[in-house]
């Protein structure tokens, strides 16, 4: 009778099988260890990863800047990703592959058990950590291979380039172009995506709008841009529902309110109105704004109202904007304040 049928029948109360400790495999010396050339050759070959990181910056930014992005040129935005991803790639491998094979070929590899202290150690335990941490700067070599130590400076000083070009593109690093909106004073409201004007005659309690400037509509340029910063949801309820600051009593026109359309959490669009409660809904993280109270947040993850677009008509019975916003649009890390 086998052990499983004999434990299987209740024949054998247990079945003993002791796994001896393996304890550390036995060390391997390298050839690194064994010889000055070859150690000499390993660092020659870390500098040279790390010489490919400070290059794949470089090509990334230079990438960046000889093939701007041009709208509606689908080979010069191919052409843009290209080269910056070859050359990010490149920056982040190169710095990858050359610690790991630092590490591999010649700083230590034995390998050793210690035990975790939950609290803190006395002053001499932390003092013997600290010749520690000295003795491992001294066995790895990072002070004394002074090429492997100015390679590694250099790819970690050229490294972060292209995140910070990139990124650099999309702040206000040019002018204000972030700091204002299409909004002026008399700029009328007009119906997206036609650009047709609205009347206050036209918007009816409750009904609901999304609005873009006038002119928005023929940009040939930027016209995405500056829709994502402008971008209006006019609505209109009832004037004695609504609690209006005394400063702010003149934003309005009759029931009338204009939002912008920007969620301040991330910039998704909030475009979800319930009528009854005149709550206006984001729909990508649920945070909620009440239209009758200066759309302040009841509820999610945004951390301020929605800004309000003081609005008034013409004397066509049009509406149109007094001004611009008198407060950041969306997620925005820019200040419109002066």
């Amino acid at each position: 009778m086998s052990d499983l049928e004999k434990y299987s029948s209740g024949s054998a109360t247990s079945i003993e099988r002791p796994i001896k400790d393996p304890g550390l495999e036995p060390h391997r010396v390298r050839m690194t260890d064994k010889s000055e050339k070859h150690a000499r050759t390993a660092e020659k070959q870390v500098a040279g990863l790390f010489v490919i990181s400070i290059i794949g910056a470089i090509i990334a930014v230079w990438g960046f800047f000889a093939f701007p992005i041009i709208d509606g040129d689908l080979s010069a935005t191919r052409n843009n990703a290209l080269w910056m991803g070859i050359g990010m790639a490149l920056s982040m491998l190169g710095i990858g592959f050359g610690a790991v094979h630092w590490a591999k070929t010649l700083m230590p590899d034995n390998e050793v058990a210690e035990a975790r202290h939950a609290a803190r150690s006395d002053d001499d335990t932390r003092a013997k950590a600290i010749e520690i941490v000295k003795l491992a700067d001294g066995e790895s070599g990072f002070s004394r291979r002074k090429l492997i130590r100015r390679t590694l400076y250099g790819a970690l000083a050229f490294f972060p380039i292209p995140a910070v070009v990139i990124f650099g593109d999309l702040g206000p690093v040019v002018g204000d172009t972030l700091k204002h909106t299409m909004w002026r004073s008399g700029t009328r409201l007009t119906k997206d995506p036609t650009g047709i004007p609205i009347k206050a005659s036209e918007v009816t309690i409750g009904s609901v709008f999304h609005v873009i400037p006038e002119g928005l509509k023929d940009l040939e340029e930027h016209k995405l841009e500056e829709k994502a910063k402008a971008a209006v949801l006019l609505v209109r309820v009832n004037p004695g529902e609504l609690k209006e600051d005394p400063e702010k009593a003149g934003w309005s026109y009759d029931g009338i309110v204009a939002y912008s359309k920007i969620c301040t959490h991330v910039g998704c669009p909030v475009a979800l109105y319930e009528q009854h409660t005149h709550h206006l809904l984001c729909p990508c993280h649920q945070s909620t704004f009440d239209l009758a109270d200066h759309c302040k947040v009841i509820f999610g993850p945004a951390a301020r109202p929605l800004p309000q677009l003081p609005i008034t008509v013409d004397d066509e019975g049009y509406l149109v904007a007094q001004s611009d916003f008198l407060e950041p649009v969306g997620p925005s890390f820019w200040d419109m304040r002066k």
